[in-house]
């Protein structure tokens, strides 16, 4: 079961990290270069790479190379597998919560005809 959820692990840890939700906020709005997204940062490039390095890992960014310059985008895969991990728990979630409307309708249904 461990070995399931460990994509999903990388996932989530990519989301850990308020810079580099910052710079899944910023790809939203298109590609950007390595600069670009590290710009707002205080922080050294190499230091912002760790970022980027750990975002193209977890599946979140694709970064492509041309020359000197190294442009990101969001790659949706990592999306979907969120989005299909949170619809499970959702759908978890609600039964259990429909499961226990119905116990507690039916316990107090039981109380009045008593």
């Amino acid at each position: 079961m461990a070995q399931y959820f460990a994509p999903l692990d990388d996932v989530f840890q990519a989301l850990a990290d308020p810079t580099r939700r910052a710079v899944l906020s910023r790809l939203g709005t298109g590609p950007a270069t390595v600069s670009e997204l590290a710009r707002p940062f205080d922080m050294a490039l190499p230091s912002f790479m760790k970022h980027i390095r750990l975002l193209e890992k977890s599946g979140w960014v694709r970064t492509r190379k041309v020359g000197r310059v190294r442009t990101c985008t969001i790659d949706e895969t990592s999306f979907a597998a969120v989005d299909g991990w949170l619809a499970a728990q959702r759908d978890l979630w609600e039964g259990r919560a429909d499961r226990l409307e119905n116990f507690v309708t039916a316990t107090q249904t039981q109380e009045k005809r008593s």
